[in-house]
């Protein structure tokens, strides 16, 4: 509402440079609007008015389908990408810019093609367009296309923390780093304005499953299945010669934070339940109060972009070696995995991430679009887009399915990172004399999945269902039903 009633008025505003760009401002941010209710609900009813106080009907009207509404949505962001600046005259890297507009675009076209593409969503003809899947893949290729050929974004390599640890970094800068970052949300301790990503992820129990932790390869390229009993690795043998962004993103053998300290491995419980505790986005000490980080927080970076173009690309059929050259390649780089070779990955797709994501099968893509997908889970992964990802890609079924970590042999005491001190003692029977800091009765403060040994089951008091046909769309509040009288 705030934002129509601004449109119908911003007329009023002699200075038109000023106006055209708070118009901008204001598409953008109905685009953002209706695009995340579609994204929750599906159908919804659209408006471009306010609606009056008496306008009874309006408010009442039937629900719009989902494909006129994300029309609009396109057709909101274009007028933004038009109104916007390429760079506001200062704090630019912190507004809405062109760029930042057709990243949105890039986005939220991304997820409607591909949503309407795994939903099987019947084609819809709205004012003499086919809005189909295709349509909108292609409306995510060529925004973010739109981006890379300016040649302007590149990804962080730089060293100012002494890290050696260039994606981890890029997180826990102060100040975000303008050339991977096209949109960020700025926080300053001077003006109280802070955040607590740090302490969530510290405190509140988020942890890495088995099963993400597989996504990653081995340092050379090769898959983590091919690696001799890599269904019982150790914590310490997980972490060994993969993916550099595996360390930098969970807690590995070795890890120093910021303070220069080694931190303790926790305890399979606490605070990291599958024994896979993140790291990504935590700084030094002073960061780890419920309110008290500055760091940025990357609204969207050029990664973001590459993946959206080469899936965008991939599922339309039209990817080719070079579009993989400029986009997957150019993100493994950064860590110094080797390229992608993208025949190699259709010709012989990994089976483990096609047990992943079942509903894959397009064809001669389909070794790529679950190579492209390991690598959105990699780079992405903890900043807003999993979740959504899953619902997008219809593969909702996977959270029936046991949320797994470590894997220990049966009871015992073990040293997680051969540092050669106990870190955690499983037992059953009689407890046993450790000095090992974290001790649990098997069966009843630790599950493993086989009873006697297996990987680390969590949440075991939950019993999971997913509804096919109901559960990728949120349910209408109660209080929005009552409000209209259940319409």
């Amino acid at each position: 509402r705030y934002i129509n009633y601004y449109l119908e008025r911003s007329g009023n505003c002699s200075d038109e440079t000023v106006r055209q760009r708070y118009d901008g401002v204001a598409y953008f941010f109905r685009a953002l609007f209706y695009f995340e209710k579609v994204r929750k609900y599906g159908d919804i009813p659209y408006y471009d008015f306010v609606i009056p106080s008496n306008d009874w009907a309006s408010l009442k009207r039937p629900r719009d389908s989902r494909g006129f509404v994300m029309k609009k949505v396109m057709e909101d962001l274009d007028r933004a990408i038009t109104d916007l600046p390429d760079n506001w005259p200062s704090d630019a890297l912190y507004r809405l810019s062109k760029n930042a507009a057709r990243a949105m675009k890039a986005r939220a076209a991304l997820y409607e093609g591909t949503f309407r593409k795994y939903h099987g969503i019947a084609d819809e003809t709205i004012d003499g367009v086919t809005i189909s899947a295709d349509y909108f893949l292609q409306l995510a290729a060529d925004a973010a296309w739109a981006v890379m050929e300016q040649n302007k974004y590149s990804l962080y390599k730089g060293n100012t923390l002494k890290l050696d640890a260039p994606y981890r970094e890029y997180f826990i800068l102060e100040d975000g780093d303008a050339k991977e970052t096209i949109l960020s949300m700025r926080f300053n301790a001077d003006i109280l304005v802070r955040h607590g990503i740090q302490f969530t992820f510290r405190n509140m129990r988020h942890s890495a499953t088995q099963r993400l932790v597989n996504h990653y390869l081995m340092a050379d390229g090769s898959k983590i299945q091919d690696q001799p009993g890599y269904e019982t690795m150790t914590y310490n043998q997980q972490f060994q010669n993969r993916d550099p962004r595996m360390a930098q993103t969970l807690m590995a053998p070795g890890y120093v934070d910021l303070n220069g300290i080694d931190e303790v491995i926790e305890d399979c419980k606490s605070y990291d339940m599958t024994g896979y505790r993140f790291i990504k986005f935590v700084s030094d000490d002073t960061h780890n109060g419920a309110t008290t980080s500055t760091t940025d927080w990357p609204v969207f970076r050029y990664p973001e972009i590459l993946l959206t173009y080469a899936e965008a690309k991939a599922e339309l059929g039209t990817l080719t070696p070079e579009d993989i050259a400029l986009t997957v390649d150019v993100v493994r780089d950064r860590v110094g995995m080797p390229a992608l070779d993208m025949a190699a990955a259709n010709n012989n797709p990994d089976p483990l991430m096609a047990s992943y994501y079942p509903n894959v099968n397009s064809g001669a893509n389909k070794g790529v679009i679950l190579e492209i997908r390991r690598e959105r889970t990699v780079e992405l992964l903890m900043e807003n887009l999993r979740y959504w990802d899953i619902m997008r890609w219809k593969e909702g079924k996977r959270f029936e399915k046991p949320f797994t970590g470590l894997y220990f042999p049966g009871t015992g005491s073990y040293d997680l990172n051969n540092d050669g001190v106990d870190d955690v003692c499983i037992w059953s029977g009689s407890k046993p004399a450790t000095s090992a800091p974290a001790v649990y009765e098997l069966n009843k403060e630790i599950f493993l999945s086989g009873g006697d040994s297996g990987y680390i089951i969590i949440h075991t008091d939950y019993a999971r269902s997913w509804n096919e046909e109901r559960d990728y769309l949120y349910p209408v509040p109660t209080d929005d039903r009552v409000l209209t009288q259940g319409a």
